[in-house]
């Protein structure tokens, strides 16, 4: 009877699944496909990477096919699947990425500048949604993802505040307009302004845009339009320097999150005691990004000191496995947990939520784009990468 269940189990996630897994492949070709159709026209040179993410294109067909195609009900339950477990595989996978060690690249100044950036996009968004009287969970939902990594983190928090389908699809569309107009606009923009210094247009790009992938795409029309490589290793730094937040920012916004809610309804005990305990606020899965970063520090700081890392792997073995493992996640689980993001887009839920949390959005990606340029002009001179 126990393996029934489970085999019925399986069935009902398996054609959602696989649905994702086909949409974050046809991403992946049609990312590939686009930056072909670049190269054709002269935007791109010869040999150079796609700016286009793949994961923004998986979303994209998720949400064509969600809004016109009306398909069956089967698909649910692995669509919810793929956007719960795959995509905490996938962050958990994304720590590889990160060695704290390139934090410590950005020196004394380097840091509190993101900081300040991701601050600005954190509070102002929060207060904009009190002021406007909109939804605080949808309001936490676009100040974890204008401040600190784009649509990932709108993920990571939303299982945490029991966010909505509708709030989260409304600020991941959110975080992907002003996101990728930044990726457009805003290499013309640093290049105007610090024509003459690639870090500070490196610093400037990696502060003031919303998503990795972003980042890395308007760094990449950069150096394709001014060639300046130095841009793109800055950005790259600066960005993933920033995503590290994503440790301390989940717990900070749920609390205050939680917080406010218990004041809202009145403070009496009841709601004192439904607060929850403090470690729900921070996800196993935050705990398990932070732990394989270390595994990453550590790995390379015992390569730099014995030349193979923990003792065992050689340089290009060590390399290999933290890039092969990190790519897995980025690219397919957390391209699956997006394709699910799309598939769950269905624009008739948005009715009755307005235009006003994207006034929000709109105005704290500007606020953020203003305080890292007059922070870059200033102390960028500073910062040596």
């Amino acid at each position: 009877m126990e393996e029934s269940r489970e085999k019925n189990s399986l069935l009902d996630i398996l054609p959602g699944l696989l649905l994702c897994i086909v949409v974050m492949f046809l991403g992946i070709y049609g990312a590939e496909w686009i930056g072909y159709v670049m190269k054709l026209t002269g935007l791109l040179s010869e040999g150079s990477k796609t700016p286009v993410s793949g994961i923004f294109v998986a979303i994209l067909i998720g949400i064509i096919i969600r809004n016109v195609i009306n398909f069956s009900d089967i698909f649910t339950k692995g669509i919810s699947f793929s956007m719960k477990y795959a995509l905490h595989a996938g962050i958990i996978l994304l720590g590889l990425k990160l060695s704290l060690m390139e934090a410590l690249k950005l020196g004394a100044f380097g840091i509190p500048l993101i900081v300040s950036c991701i601050s600005v996009g954190l509070f102002l968004t929060l207060y904009l949604t009190k002021k406007m009287n909109q939804s605080r969970r949808l309001g936490t939902l676009i100040a974890s993802g204008t401040g600190i990594c784009g649509v990932t983190a709108i993920m990571a928090i939303s299982p945490v505040i029991k966010a909505k389908e509708n709030e989260i699809s409304y600020a991941v569309a959110n975080i992907t307009v002003f996101g990728l107009t930044g990726m457009m606009l805003y290499p013309f923009l640093g290049h105007f302004l610090f024509a003459d210094d690639p870090i500070k247009a490196g610093l400037f790009l990696g502060t003031a845009i919303h998503d990795t992938a972003q980042v890395t795409g308007a760094a990449l029309i950069y150096d394709q339009l001014f060639q300046n490589s130095t841009v793109i290793e800055t950005a790259t730094v600066t960005k993933l320097t920033r995503n590290l937040f994503i440790i301390a920012i989940i717990p900070l916004l749920s609390y205050i999150f939680f917080n406010h809610s218990r004041k809202e309804a009145g403070g009496d005990k009841k709601e004192k005691d439904a607060l929850p305990k403090w470690y729900t606020f921070i996800p196993l899965f935050v705990i398990g990004f932070l732990v394989l970063s270390v595994i990453r520090t550590v790995g390379d700081a015992t390569l730099g000191n014995m030349g193979v890392a923990f003792g065992i792997f050689a340089e290009n073995t060590w390399e290999s496995i933290y890039t092969n493992l990190s790519t897995f996640g980025t690219t397919y689980l957390l391209g699956a947990a997006m394709a699910g993001v799309g598939l769950s887009t269905n624009f008739k839920n948005f009715k009755g939520m307005g235009l006003k949390p994207f006034y929000i959005g709109f105005i704290a990606a500007v606020a953020i784009g203003i305080v890292s340029v007059v922070l870059v002009f200033f102390f960028g001179g500073l910062i040596k990468v």
